[in-house]
């Protein structure tokens, strides 16, 4: 392997290690050593990759999220009407698919003692938000769907509703998210 295809190999079994023991364990007793034992290299490895374990949690995160953004892309292409509209953007899990929602949770809490981290994920989640926004306008435009609120504003509740929901399928096996999310959203989205 060239030296940059061995980069690359450490970076993901980097960030592959950093999902499966914030999963397990959480952001907060996450540690460098645990991450690094688990993936096969040395703390200097993960630092030189991702500036310590906040940046590797950041990279994990951004990469969940183009993840999403690619996948709802080629949802809403996919849409033919409102209700597959609606379909499309019911929320789907949490950033680590439903293992890590304690880790999401406790970097939020943990990011409010941090502005300068703070600022750099409000603004690249500004930029998501942007981006969804631009696909929501393309697919409502096409579909000729018109919703109740401004799109920006769309966006930010469906972020909203897919963290409570996510947190309501952890604690309470019983409530039907996606029935809850589906009525909320088919009320931004009338028929």
């Amino acid at each position: 392997m060239t030296r940059a295809e061995q980069q690359l190999v450490t970076h993901e079994r980097l960030l592959g290690a950093g999902r499966a023991v914030f999963a397990r364990r959480g952001f907060l007793a996450a540690t460098v050593e645990e991450i690094v034992a688990e993936a096969g290299y040395t703390r200097g490895a993960l630092y030189k990759h991702f500036g310590g374990r906040e940046g590797l949690w950041l990279a994990i995160t951004d990469a969940q999220a183009e993840d999403h953004l690619a996948d709802l892309e080629k949802r809403l292409g996919g849409v033919s009407d409102r209700d597959a509209l609606v379909d499309a953007l019911v929320p789907a899990g949490s950033v680590f698919g439903g293992g890590a929602l304690r880790a999401v949770y406790e970097f939020t809490a943990w990011i409010a003692g941090q502005p300068e981290v703070a600022a750099t994920v409000i603004a690249a989640q500004r930029l998501r938000e942007e981006r969804i926004v631009a696909m929501l306008e393309r697919t409502c435009s096409r579909l000729d769907v018109r919703a109740t609120m401004p799109l920006t504003e769309v966006v930010v509740l469906v972020g909203a509703l897919g963290g409570s929901l996510a947190l309501r399928s952890a604690m309470d096996a019983e409530t039907d998210v996606r029935a809850v999310a589906i009525g909320v959203l088919g009320s931004v989205f009338p028929a």
